[in-house]
């Protein structure tokens, strides 16, 4: 059925304030796709942040004009499906390699992140390096490792000498209190 003109530019405008906002874009195609899959594949990438949708490549190339994520939605070809978010990029594309490897209908294109046009084994590294979460705790480690060290320096002066009274008493140098 065929899509009239006012609403596909109403669809245009829609993704186009979406895209906007947007830093980082994975475009995916994908064959037979049940719409139970389709459903929890949107439920995970809503989970992680991000916006997934079904596009026509002409709407989506109007849509994406003069956003960051405009280089990817250029030239595309058959079916194709763009997942975005303003958010953390490692986090979408986690979940998207996740869901890929469990579902084979759905497959890669490409994606962008900052505006830089990435491949299919970037996606892959990008999936593979750790959370922006693991990336603040173990720099919170780092922040913190100094100060517990100096705290554990400082209460060892106390206890060694509680250890060597300790020590002086029990071998009867010393009178017990």
């Amino acid at each position: 059925m065929a899509i009239s003109k006012a609403k596909k530019n109403e669809k245009v405008k829609l993704l186009a304030a979406e895209l906007s906002t947007s830093t980082t874009a994975i475009i995916g195609t994908f064959k037979g796709l049940t719409a139970s899959k389709d459903f929890d594949l949107r439920k995970k990438i809503r989970a992680a942040g991000g916006q997934y949708h079904v596009v026509k490549n002409k709407l989506a190339a109007i849509s994406s004009e003069g956003t960051k994520v405009e280089a990817a939605l250029q030239g595309l070809k058959g079916v194709s499906a763009v997942a975005y978010t303003s958010g953390d990029p490692v986090a979408l594309a986690k979940t998207l390699s996740d869901w890929v490897k469990e579902n084979s209908e759905f497959t890669f294109k490409l994606g962008i992140v900052d505006g830089k046009v990435i491949t299919v084994p970037e996606i892959t590294a990008l999936a593979n390096l750790p959370g922006k979460e693991e990336l603040f705790s173990k720099l919170l480690f780092l922040i913190n490792s100094p100060a517990q060290r100096l705290a554990t320096v400082i209460n060892a002066t106390g206890r060694n000498l509680a250890v060597v009274v300790n020590q002086a008493v029990e071998q009867g140098k010393l009178p017990a209190a």
